[in-house]
């Protein structure tokens, strides 16, 4: 009774262990043709030869070493910022000295400092991959990593934090660093917008248009000093920053719909490409959704320091708790293979649903808290 449920798991294995090794003779067949030439060369050829080999192989295993994995990921990563030192909300007047004329200190932005660990993690403690060469050339010039199951995953993620750094800036810009949303912007979160919207994927040169361009991770880090010197200023009361409730609850919606936006991406994947092992895109999906939490796991955890005020006051704090905790069950997702098979599916799991599903419950704390501030 079981041998026809044997003899199914059998070809299915079969069948990956035949497809994996197709994969790799593909992969390999280069390597080994090039070793066929070399020994077929002599004298100043093969010099010449292992001359552009060591020029290959050197960028590509620069390029390997880095995509490989993502340096210091940790969901524990807004620790560092010690936000238990943040003893008002942001903006909010810390101490004044009695004395006529005396100096006073005003809180920092626990957001922005977030901003600048995020952006920091994406191009100083990692290469910023989707702007390097090799990445835009694709495999071998061929196909693009993107359409490929490798090399991508890294890419994928550094975009879903850089869409909630970009997201989070926007609000910065046009609500929080404004009286009322209604005063000039400040310069140095205008500026560091302007950095942070140039395009992920800007190289030395480019071809749309065509010219010389500043690269991705050179505007990146001018955007970490710019939010630098908005914060000292906004610590020595030079900025402002808008604690009020209508405003956290504005930067609550933007990313309720941006979240909101990114289970749309997964229900169509989940629904239209659902081939189990075999989808080559849903791991671009699921690590650019992973990329997105990890981002906003800091600015919620950030806001909660910079509006502690409002947040007291309505009574928020358990239902920020639950949400914070639902974002780090995502974030600590880290299967093998990511899959995308059915629901209801046998053998193949379903990890992008999976994702969903989290970003669906994180969502609606969201504009749960959102109802809340807006009575």
């Amino acid at each position: 009774m079981l041998d026809p449920i044997v003899s199914f798991v059998t070809k299915i294995f079969e069948l990956i262990g035949r497809g994996f090794g197709q994969v790799i003779a593909w992969l390999l067949f280069p390597f080994i043709w090039v070793r066929a030439l070399y020994k077929r060369t002599h004298g100043i050829m093969k010099v010449l030869l292992a001359i552009l080999l060591l020029c290959i192989i050197i960028p590509y295993g620069w390029f390997f070493w880095n995509v490989a994995w993502i340096r210091n990921f940790d969901v524990n990563y807004t620790d560092k910022i010690q936000f238990e030192k943040f003893t008002v909300s942001a903006g909010g007047t810390v101490t004044i000295d009695g004395n006529a004329g005396a100096e006073k200190t005003c809180g920092r932005s626990a957001i922005v400092d977030v901003e600048i660990e995020l952006l920091d993690f994406s191009v100083n403690q990692n290469a910023w991959m989707s702007a390097t060469l090799l990445y835009k050339l694709g495999l071998f010039g061929v196909v693009t990593w993107d359409a490929t199951p490798w090399m991508d995953n890294k890419a994928s993620f550094q975009r879903g934090v850089h869409r909630a750094i970009t997201s989070t800036s926007i609000e910065l810009q046009e609500t929080l660093g404004r009286v009322r949303g209604t005063s000039e912007r400040d310069g140095n979160l205008n500026n560091a917008l302007s950095n942070i919207q140039i395009s992920e994927f800007n190289w030395y040169m480019g071809l749309n248009p065509p010219g010389v361009k500043q690269t991705s991770w050179a505007s990146y880090r001018q955007a970490i000093k710019e939010f630098k010197k908005y914060n000292d200023r906004l610590e020595s009361c030079g900025a402002f920053f808008d604690a009020r409730a209508d405003n956290l609850s504005a930067l609550l919606d933007r990313i309720a719909k941006d979240i909101g936006s990114t289970t749309a991406v997964i229900k169509d994947r989940a629904e239209q490409y659902d081939s189990g092992w075999f989808d080559t895109r849903a791991d671009n999906v699921f690590m650019g959704a992973l990329g997105q939490l990890y981002g906003y796991a800091g600015v919620l955890r950030a806001a909660r320091v910079d509006f502690q005020d409002i947040i007291e006051n309505r009574a928020l704090g358990s239902l920020w708790d639950n949400m914070l905790s639902q974002i780090d069950s995502a974030i600590e997702l880290d299967p093998l293979i990511i899959s995308n098979g059915k629901e209801d599916g046998f053998i193949m799991p379903t990890h992008l649903t999976t994702m969903g599903f989290y970003i669906l419950r994180v969502r609606t704390n969201l504009t749960e808290m959102r109802d809340v501030l807006k009575h």
